[in-house]
């Protein structure tokens, strides 16, 4: 018997975290209202981030795409925590469940301070905050333009915490779509002053501090944004644990802030970097690495056992990177932290 006026309770193991969702919640919306950190990326069904087990109870699923939890993984008992539906009490099992606190999620109006092309489809776009209202997040986490029809397009933040200090602003790395709606605008229409409205942080998506393992960094495109975020906060921190980024472009201008890297590696001793191209042309006099980003990390290590992983990009990139890492080099599958840049077109993908 389902109770269909009051709240279930939802329980995550082992962490022991418990939370109510009300009737037509989804349980990750009623995780995130009650602060429970529990993974996940797109919040559409798309990318798969926030799969987990359910150990007991039963769920409805609204949409979602079938590569993100297929009809075998749903009979075996997995749940898209984004668009599942409690019908009674649940127990889930999820290790990524973060016990501190999260930050609480806040609609902003922001103005756009300033655009600069960082490539030729690559706006850097910084947006001054309210002065009078903290901004929280995690290095790492993104934001939504909450757009006028009610639809939502997400951007990581680019920027670490500590950089609020004194002039709170919020630095964004946005891709061309052409034909999308709103890189359109950024890309054609967008002025400096402009007013918009977002929300966040949201995104299970930063980097584990309680950890000493060292790091690998996988970024590809402007899935650099939120590891330069994680970089600029490693450093801020003293962060001392060994990282490498590995970053993919298609070609050599794709790595659009290449020269600030190199800077960073100066900088910061336990931090490497291996830039991988996989189109260059003859013009491009491209000396580097070549070939797929994540391939470059299994030509480097022939044991990831004892790493942390942290992905982002497009999905196919996660993807590949999620199961070659687990399968053939020992990543334990709870150390692969991800964040798979869904398009509005991947989202509404068959």
């Amino acid at each position: 018997m389902t109770r269909a006026d009051t709240a279930f309770q939802i329980t995550v193991q082992p962490s022991g975290r418990a939370f109510e969702a009300q009737a037509g919640d989804t349980i990750l919306a009623a995780a995130i209202r009650a602060g429970v950190g529990l993974p996940y990326g797109c919040k559409d069904g798309a990318c798969g981030s926030c799969k987990c087990k359910k150990l007991s109870g039963s769920v409805q699923h609204g949409e979602h795409q079938h590569k993100a939890l297929s009809t075998g993984e749903e009979e075996a008992g997995f749940v898209l925590t984004c668009c599942a539906q409690p019908l009674t009490d649940v127990v889930l099992e999820s290790r990524q469940v973060t016990d501190e606190s999260a930050y609480p999620i806040k609609k902003l109006p922001v103005r756009v301070a300033s655009l600069t092309r960082a490539s030729h489809d690559v706006m850097q776009v910084r947006l001054q905050l309210p002065a009078a209202d903290t901004f929280r997040y995690h290095a790492g986490q993104y934001i939504e333009f909450i757009l006028r029809d009610g639809s939502r397009r997400a951007y990581s933040l680019a920027n670490a915490p500590h950089t609020q200090e004194g002039a709170p602003a919020a630095e964004l790395h946005i891709r061309h779509m052409p034909g999308g709606r709103f890189t359109d605008h950024v890309f054609g229409a967008m002025k400096e002053k402009e007013i918009l409205r977002v929300e966040g942080p949201f995104g299970s998506f930063f980097l584990r501090e309680d950890s000493d393992k060292p790091i690998v960094l996988l970024a590809s495109g402007t899935g650099f944004a939120p590891i330069k975020a994680m970089i600029e906060h490693m450093q801020f921190k003293g962060i001392t644990r060994p990282a490498t980024l590995y970053w993919g472009g298609r070609r050599p201008a794709d790595l659009y802030m290449h020269g600030w890297l190199q800077e960073r590696v100066a900088e910061m001793p336990h931090l490497r970097y291996v830039p991988v191209v996989s189109d260059a042309l003859p013009e491009d006099g491209w000396s580097g690495r070549t070939g797929f980003v994540h391939q470059a990390v299994l030509d480097d290590f022939a044991d990831l056992s004892g790493h942390q992983v942290y992905a982002c990009g497009a999905p196919i990139v996660v993807d590949s990177a999620r199961a070659a890492y687990v399968d053939q080099r020992g990543l334990p599958a709870d150390q692969f932290y991800a964040d798979a840049f869904t398009s509005e077109a991947d989202k509404h993908a068959g």
